[in-house]
């Protein structure tokens, strides 16, 4: 029989690179599982409905919300961003290690529930680096581009309450680094004699 899986959380503030980190993380650790989360955003061009989110209605969101289907979820740059409790479960039941990419707010609300997540900040160099990055982006107004700082300041704040602190200067150095940091509690577990997450072996 499998070990339940252990699930990972990665946060940080809009344009650190998390999404690109992740990216590399999934094509250098096999087994691993990246829970999509729900979103009531406009899907963006470079973004594919199920692979990097499920887009909803507010009024979807809203349902989602009464029936207490959610793990976490939180209101983000004025829309709402949740992770489905039942896809998470589901994984982690079958023994995979699972990562969620989300917000200050809902990691804090999984960190209080689950004893046994591990937390992962991701952190610009500088605020601006921050800003050159969202600049260069290009897909916020001007208006949202304040809202995301001022929102990274307050990100920044929580960083300590995390297990983990990333800095990603280089991307391939942060990487390597967060990839580290996962391999090293599947080593932990695999040397118990309880699987890594892919079946005992």
């Amino acid at each position: 029989m499998n070990s339940r899986g252990r699930l990972f959380i990665m946060s940080g503030p809009a344009g650190t690179g998390k999404g690109t980190l992740r990216k590399i993380l999934f094509e250098e650790i096999p087994d691993f599982v990246y829970s999509i989360s729900c979103t009531t955003r406009k899907i963006r061009p470079d973004e594919t409905e199920g692979v990097d989110y499920h887009f909803v209605s507010k009024d979807e969101f809203g349902r989602m919300v009464a029936e207490d289907e959610f793990l976490e979820w939180a209101e983000v740059h004025g829309s709402y961003y949740g992770t489905r409790r039942r896809d998470v479960e589901a994984f982690l039941d079958e023994g995979k290690d699972v990562l969620l990419e989300i917000d200050v707010q809902g990691a804090l609300q999984v960190k209080s529930r689950e004893p046994d997540v591990v937390t992962i900040f991701i952190s610009p160099p500088s605020l601006d680096e921050l800003e050159n990055r969202l600049e260069d982006r290009g897909t916020e107004s001007p208006e949202q581009l304040a809202v995301r700082l001022r929102n990274a300041v307050m990100e920044m704040r929580h960083a300590r309450e995390y297990d983990y602190i990333v800095v990603n200067d280089k991307i391939g150095r942060a990487a390597d680094e967060l990839s580290g940091i996962i391999e090293k509690y599947r080593s932990r577990r695999k040397a118990a004699g309880v699987g890594s997450g892919r079946g005992n072996e």
